[in-house]
């Protein structure tokens, strides 16, 4: 009788509670997923490339982990004291038939363990396959394919979840029942209305608000503009001025509500009761609203900048699959060298493409300065003539140091952009393209503007025109050889103006058949196994692989993605929770005024009608607030961690992030129907009338 009993109610709490169990759940797989990281294909091929950052990501990870459940901790506490206060009334007259205060102790642990099993017998498996899902799906983004893909299955991630979820739930509700059973009969059976709180003068709300507002776009400003990222302590500035602001918005919030209620007027039912309501829970639990806004802009901005990066990230362009650098005298018998030794170990049918890169300094007198090599005194002329803005002023300091460039072959350039796909180059006479590693859409813009008109250059006398467009190619697949700027000419003036003095790297290409049957990290990696046999220091040179320079760029792909992906998670349940969990206290708390309402003649659709306007306010504001902030907070966001070469993608990034916003939105809509159908659930009770002893 006793299990039964337990099971029962163990059934129905977690159908009353379908938010707070989904809640769980949730938990069960963002935890699993987490401590599943080092079994993902992506990371067990990075450890390959990255070994100590991703040891590193691990150990953060497991931070996370910790730091998470501590969050959860409180979490469960919060919502099973909502639980266990909906069912005063009934425990209470469990002890009053006779239960034994240890008996319903033992009753109420015994249900609890009830909800932790079914919540983990859901949640475990849910988050076995979506890991799977996941590993395949970031394998497939990153170019692993599926060949030789691992089962992503961990033992010890189900473990760590099981013990940590169990652990910290049995903790929370340890507590919480042990306080419940020590409490009279009395106080079990009446409900406890909430003190209200002394109220200030509105000035002082006013003030409040607007110096809330003051702070947070001081804040935003500071992160925007680079400021905060300086040093840790202009960060603790910011961040701090950041939550002073959001609790004193929130604080001074209660006078724009009790506005809105002064103008409610009867066009709706209990329109104004229901502000009073939403003004009552804003004075109140103003510090609440404003933690909870602080976990929604937390998971608004780590979900929108993280997958915007990810996403951005993915659009490398990959040209080259391997470059073969020569460091001998003659340029010319390396390149033979290197193409017979790939010949006598069987790699180089493994290519579909290997040809010359040929660059070179302009060779100079004895008695003439670099410095007199290139004059671009007519481009800065250009720029200078553009609006004043930060990326000219940065584009004029570049371009002055222009003075001794390399220069490239353009067949050689040519043929790269032949196997990229791209449209080759032809230059005329006494014509010249411009080159660039750091090649970035804001500051691109403004070049291709001032190439557009064919400026003069000074090449040690002669006069040159550049042409066309800024061009971005990937010349080498090396990282350590990167061109802010460099001239591409024809092949002609190439050997005059080297003198047939120049640096000469081998490119080559994996053949596509073998790409597509194993996926391009994979051919990279079996061909590296290949190469490894090579003596390249016997013919003075050294090979580097596409994935060498990808390694590092992939880890923070990645990185970015589950670690922002997953407080995103963590931050968005704990928020939504809270306020769910808070509304419904409150709405108990007020359960005689909605009494009072039915015996006025109020009916049920009056009462669900005002309860859901108040759901969609009481949860509108916070995340209103956090939605308008993670506009900004995105953007400050992107201003610290973007590296230079990416500060082009600001705007497609924001724009990615701004539908994640828009679909977070939805999951807070979800949300808010969840609650108003609980709030709805309480209301249908209301309608039974009280009886009167």
């Amino acid at each position: 009788m006793f299990f039964k009993l337990a099971m029962r109610n163990s059934r129905r709490s977690r159908k009353e509670n379908g938010l707070f169990f989904a809640s769980l759940v949730v938990s069960i797989v963002a935890f699993y997923i987490i401590l599943a990281l080092s079994h993902q294909d992506v990371m067990i091929f990075l450890r390959s490339l990255e070994s100590d950052a991703v040891n590193s990501l691990l150990q953060i990870a497991a931070v996370f982990y910790v730091f998470s459940l501590v969050m959860l901790f409180f979490l469960i506490y919060y919502a099973s004291k909502y639980q266990l206060e909906r069912r005063r009334h009934e425990l209470g007259m469990y002890i009053m038939m006779g239960m034994r205060r240890s008996k319903l102790f033992a009753l109420l642990i015994a249900e609890d363990l009830g909800s932790s099993v079914v919540a983990l017998l859901i949640g475990l498996p849910i988050a076995i396959l979506m890991s799977e899902v996941v590993s395949l799906l970031t394998a497939r983004l990153v170019g692993l394919g599926v060949i030789g893909h691992h089962v992503s299955f961990s033992l010890q991630a189900v473990i760590l979840t099981t013990v940590g979820f169990v652990a910290i739930k049995l903790a929370a509700f340890l507590i919480l029942s042990g306080k419940l059973a020590r409490k009279q009969i009395g106080d079990l059976l009446v409900d406890t209305p909430e003190t209200e709180k002394k109220q200030l003068p509105a000035p002082v709300y006013g003030v409040s608000a607007v110096l809330g507002l003051v702070a947070l776009v001081i804040a935003y400003c500071q992160g925007i503009g680079g400021y905060s990222w300086i040093s840790v302590k202009y960060m603790a500035v910011t961040i701090t001025l950041g939550f002073v602001g959001m609790f004193l918005l929130f604080f001074g919030l209660r006078l724009f509500v009790d506005a809105l209620a002064r103008r409610a007027n009867g066009s709706k039912p209990l329109a104004v009761f229901g502000f009073r309501q939403i003004h009552e829970n804003v004075a109140t639990k103003s510090g609440t609203l404003a933690i909870s806004s602080i976990l929604i802009l937390g998971a608004l901005c780590c979900c929108g900048a993280g997958v915007g990066i990810c996403i951005s990230r993915q659009n490398m362009d990959h040209v080259l699959d391997y470059t073969f650098a020569s460091y001998g005298g003659d340029a010319e018998t390396d390149s033979r060298n290197i193409r017979a030794k790939l010949e006598e170990t069987g790699v180089l049918e493994d290519f579909s493409d290997v040809f010359d890169m040929k660059l070179g300094y302009i060779k100079m007198g004895e008695n003439e300065s670099h410095d007199d090599a290139v004059n671009v005194g007519n481009v800065i002329s250009a720029l200078e003539k553009l609006k004043v803005s930060e990326d000219r002023d940065v584009l004029i300091n570049n371009m002055s140091y222009m003075t001794y460039p390399y220069l490239i072959q353009e067949s050689a350039y040519n043929k790269v952009l032949e196997t990229a796909g791209k449209e080759p180059l032809e230059l005329g006479e006494n014509e010249l393209a411009l080159y660039t590693d750091f090649f970035t859409d804001y500051r691109g813009g403004l070049l291709n503007e001032v190439l557009a008109e064919r400026p003069e250059v000074d090449v040690r006398g002669d006069e040159y025109h550049l042409t066309g467009e800024v061009q971005t190619t990937k010349i080498v697949t090396d990282s350590s050889i990167t061109l802010s700027f460099g001239l591409i000419v024809d092949d002609d003036t190439f050997a005059r103006l080297t003198n047939d003095n120049y640096e000469l790297y081998v490119n080559a290409v994996l053949k596509k058949d073998i790409v597509d049957d194993k996926g391009l990290m994979k051919a990279i990696m079996d061909e590296n196994e290949k190469l490894d046999g090579i003596d390249f220091e016997s013919i003075n040179a050294d090979c580097e692989s596409y994935l060498q320079n990808i390694g590092r760029n992939m880890f923070y792909t990645v990185a970015a993605g589950y670690i922002t992906l997953y407080l995103a998670v963590v931050f968005l349940i704990i928020a939504n929770t809270i306020i769910g969990v808070q509304f419904l206290m409150g709405q108990r708390k007020s359960g005689r005024r909605y009494r009072t309402l039915v015996k006025l003649g109020a009916t049920y659709e009056m009462l669900c009608s005002s309860a859901n306007r108040q759901v969609g306010w009481y949860f509108g504001i916070p995340v209103a607030v956090a939605a308008v902030s993670s506009i900004f907070g995105v953007r400050a966001l992107l201003t610290g961690i973007l590296s230079e070469s990416m500060r082009g993608s600001v705007k497609q990034i924001l724009i990615i992030a701004a539908v994640m916003i828009i679909l977070l939105c939805v999951v807070e809509y979800i949300y808010m129907t969840a609650v108003k159908r609980s709030s709805n659930r309480y209301l249908m009770a209301m309608m039974t009338p009280e009886r009167v002893e």
